[in-house]
């Protein structure tokens, strides 16, 4: 390292007149290993600039460059890395912070200590340094004075130690040399004289200071002999105080006597009032009155006294026996017998209490009272008288949850068992009603309809057969469902033979079926609501559910599924813990799903019934059961409610979804009549009708998502059918069809103002007008087939090159066949074609729509086009002929108007 260090200097630093001062062999952290050198310098001229130069072996030889330059200033941190292990690793904190790793860790401390040297004498300890070990940086003063000075100066080969020879002068210091160098005004200019002065004047001191010492002698000999009296003294001091010392002896020996009389004072008066802590800590904490001892034997649990009196002896009992007892009073024979008493208390009351609330809940379970056999209203009986009577045991129940768990988890289930029945009757009883009412509604409107009148006997027989299953009801008397397309005229004809009753419809008597559905059906939500929201509020406040840990009732737990053959037991600990219930809401939930495990059949029953009924009766569900689920999340997502109610509505939406599928079904099996005319098809009206209807119940509902995907799914099956039905048909044109059917589709959509249609609406006013221009085009034909032909021929030769008025001297279109043509179409033959037209028009469209002016107007449009075009070509291939045809634009006007009105 010498040798590099010689090298260097020589070689880069003595030419930029610098000075290396220390020097570390280092490459960087984390990389390849490519070493280089970290050198610490200062110039040789003032002011002194300190630099940190990193040198690196050229790739093209054995000399070394210069790489990169810091100012010693820029160093903001020295970080060693550890300050009690050796470690080469260092961080040096400049503009950002490079990290090395030295050759060794001698060479690390070297170059710290040179670093920081400089930094002391230069910078005023500006540079931090961490990780540094103090110790280092306290010898580092040490190791310089052995240096010679006249080394330390060496410019070539100085190095770090030579920074410490130069020590500046005090304040002090330079006062008193300023002093003495003005007394002596040639100290400047003959140095040697300046020094032979001091040195004199440096005796002169010297001498003073003997003749001082040999004049203070005889002061000493009277100081020795004063010493001498005062040891004297000391003496006899010292025999006074031994005397004394065996005085306080003996009251030394007769104070500790009393002192050891009155520390076993002091323990035996600690002892006592320590005793008494003790008989009044029991006496306080484990003596249970006579009043509270009477109450839990034999209280009146039946009173509201009674029971606030049991309430507070059983409180008081609790206290006493979670008393936390101090070492050794288990051992005494007091407490063993009062804590005897306590248990054999709290063992009869427990047993009295879950007697008589056993005997309320089995009361209540048996009780027939409240079923709905005698009710002729829909509704459930309300509990809340039951639930404030036993709201005033909750606090005997909490009592009874903390000592004795078995018996709490017994009326638990108990409680369950019997309230299970109890609404199990109430709800079978309830839904019933629910179905014989809304089973009734299809049954009057069946009878109004001159259908076949069903006894009540067999509708409640079939409601039974639907009652407790939610089957895959199928069938409906929708409008939509029947729908055949046999043409619109028998449509009309077989509605108002079955139509036997007043002025009411058939479309009427559907929305008030509907409507009345839709009210049984919000009774049933409204109903079913608040009477599961008061249970679970009760079974939450009765059983303690809310303040303390989940504590799962062996009936509440569900039974071990099997796993692998094995059941749930078997899993291990941490998947048991994550399938365990652990929260009281799930404790509640499970709970209710015991007491009310027949809601969602009965639900799913009575949604089945109601899509058997009239499958667009699940747009109305779809929107209630939508509402009610919104309400209860709100209230709580993870309540019983919510979560039965979600599972149903997940039933509706598949029904909803099997009626639209079954739309779809019957547009694709659809057939239509070889006879008569189509006309506007029946699932085009269909689709109306439910589109009218769906609007209608939608209008504020939360899931408009799920009708719009169905609008799609519909709107995309009608298109495709009245275009299949379109190709089918053999009596009415395929353009009459498309375009009577989609100015239909086009005029519901536009009454409507769906907006997830929107592109449909402008697809099908599309279809419409390309299907009108296309009929008008096609039926009107060629009105003056020779003249056109003629024309026609005119055309091509123009095509071909010929000049337009070159085009009359051609032999087959001079100027008299283009006169004998025209003389073929007189105004009388052409006013007699268009009215066959006319009629021609009249038998393929139907009346439903009133299209027939809209296509006379267009077919006028078309041939006064046509017209325009004959004249235009006669005006520039026959200019200055005069030939003109034999009937004008106002006869044809004429024609069109007089062939309207007259039919």
């Amino acid at each position: 390292m010498t040798a590099i260090k010689h090298a260097l200097q020589r070689d880069i630093f003595t030419p930029n007149d610098e000075r290396l001062l220390g020097i570390v062999n280092v490459c960087k952290a984390g990389k390849k290993k490519k070493n280089c050198f970290l050198c610490a310098t200062v110039t040789t001229e003032r002011p002194v600039q300190v630099k940190v130069v990193k040198v690196k072996k050229s790739d093209k030889g054995d000399f070394y460059k210069r790489q990169q330059t810091w100012e010693l200033r820029d160093l903001m941190e020295v970080d060693a890395k550890d300050a009690s292990k050796e470690n080469p690793e260092f961080d040096l904190h400049f503009e950002k912070v490079y990290r090395w790793v030295a050759s060794s860790a001698a060479e690390k401390n070297s170059f710290i200590s040179c670093i920081w040297k400089l930094n002391q004498r230069y910078l005023r300890k500006k540079v931090e340094f961490v990780n540094v070990s103090s110790q280092l940086l306290e010898e580092l003063p040490k190791a310089e004075e052995s240096v010679p000075s006249g080394e330390s100066q060496s410019v070539a080969g100085g190095d770090e130690d030579a920074l410490d020879d130069y020590q500046e002068l005090s304040a002090r210091e330079e006062q008193d040399i300023e002093g003495m160098m003005e007394m002596c005004e040639y100290a400047v200019s003959n140095a040697e004289a300046f020094a032979e002065q001091l040195s004199r004047e440096l005796q002169v001191l010297d001498g003073a200071n003997i003749q001082s010492i040999m004049a203070s002698e005889k002061q000493v000999n009277i100081l020795m002999q004063l010493l001498d009296e005062a040891l004297g003294e000391v003496d006899t001091i010292e025999g006074k105080l031994s005397s004394y010392e065996e005085m306080l002896q003996s009251v030394k020996e007769q104070m500790d006597q009393i002192s050891q009389s009155n520390r076993l004072i002091q323990i035996s008066n600690s002892n006592n009032v320590k005793l008494l802590d003790e008989i009044q800590f029991l006496v306080n904490y484990m003596d249970l009155s006579k009043g509270h001892i009477r109450a839990l034997q034999e209280g009146d649990l039946t009173s509201p006294k009674g029971i606030e009196a049991c309430i507070n002896a059983s409180e008081a009992l609790s206290q006493c026996m979670n008393v936390a007892l101090r070492p050794g009073h288990d051992k005494l024979a007091a407490v063993t017998q009062q804590q005897l008493l306590f248990a054999e208390l709290r063992d009869t009351f427990a047993r009295r209490l879950t007697n008589h609330l056993n005997n309320v809940f089995v009361h209540q379970g048996h009780d027939q009272s409240s079923t709905l056999s005698q009710h002729t209203e829909m509704s459930l009986p309300k509990h809340s008288p039951l639930h404030r009577d036993l709201l005033r045991y909750a606090k005997l129940m909490e009592w009874l949850k903390n000592t004795h768990r078995e018996k709490y988890e017994g009326l638990s289930r108990t409680y369950v068992d019997y309230m299970s029945r109890l609404y199990e009757r109430e709800v079978k009883d309830f839904f019933e009603v629910a179905k014989i009412k809304m089973a009734g509604t299809s049954k009057e409107a069946k009878g109004k309809f001159a259908t076949l009148p069903r006894k009540e006997s067999a509708l409640k027989q079939e409601t039974e057969s639907l009652h407790g299953s939610s089957g895959k009801l199928t069938g409906s008397t929708s409008s939509l469902n029947k729908l055949t397309v046999q043409g619109a005229n028998s449509r009309r004809s077989q509605s108002s033979s079955l139509l036997d009753m007043g002025n009411m419809s058939a479309s009427d008597l559907d929305v008030a079926d509907r409507t009345k559905f839709d009210k049984i059906f919000e009774q049933v939500l409204s109903e079913l609501e608040p009477l599961c929201l008061a249970e679970q509020d009760f079974i939450s406040k009765f059983f303690k559910l809310q303040q303390h840990p989940a504590v799962v009732p062996p009936l509440a737990q569900p039974e071990p599924e099997e796993v692998d053959g094995g059941t749930a037991s078997r899993i291990p600990p941490q998947a048991e813990h994550r399938q365990s219930l652990s929260s009281e809401k799930d404790v509640v939930r499970v709970m209710m799903n015991k007491i009310f495990q027949s809601i969602e059949t009965e639900l799913n029953s009575l949604i089945a019934l109601g899509d058997k009924i009239d499958s667009f009766n699940s747009l109305y569900m779809l929107v209630k059961m939508s509402h009610h689920v919104w309400t209860a999340e709100n209230v709580d997502p993870a309540s019983y409610l919510s979560t039965t109610l979600g599972n149903v509505l997940v039933t509706v939406k598949r029904n909803f979804d099997k009626c639209i599928s079954a739309q779809i079904r019957q547009m694709e099996e659809v057939k239509i009549s070889k006879k008569s005319k189509v006309g506007i098809l029946l699932f085009v009206t269909g689709f109306e009708e439910f589109a009218e209807l769906a609007e209608t119940i939608f209008r504020n509902a939360e899931r408009r998502g799920d009708l719009d995907k169905a609008y799609v799914k519909l709107i995309r099956a009608v298109f495709m059918n009245v275009e299949k039905v379109a190709n089918e048909s053999q009596k009415t044109p395929r353009d009459v069809v498309m375009m009577e059917n989609f100015h239909h589709i086009f005029s519901t959509l536009s009454r409507l103002k769906i907006s997830c249609l929107d592109a449909e609406r402008r697809e099908a006013k599309h279809k419409y007008t390309d299907h009108l221009q296309s009929y008008v085009i096609n039926s009107l034909g060629q009105p003056l087939e020779k003249l056109n032909h003629f024309f026609e021929g005119v055309e091509a030769r123009v095509a071909q090159g010929v000049r337009e008025e070159e085009v009359s001297y051609q032999l087959a279109f001079n100027k008299q066949e283009l006169r004998k043509v025209i003389k073929e179409y007189p105004g009388k033959e052409v006013k007699k074609g268009l009215d066959n037209l006319y009629k021609k028009v009249d038998k393929h469209l139907c009346e439903e729509e009133s299209l027939l002016q809209v296509v006379w107007h267009s077919m006028q449009d078309e041939f006064i086009r046509q017209y325009k075009h004959f004249e235009d070509l006669i005006g520039r291939c026959y200019p200055g002929s005069g030939i003109t045809m034999e009937f004008t634009i106002r006869d044809m006007l004429e024609y069109f108007s007089s062939i309207a009105q007259s039919h």
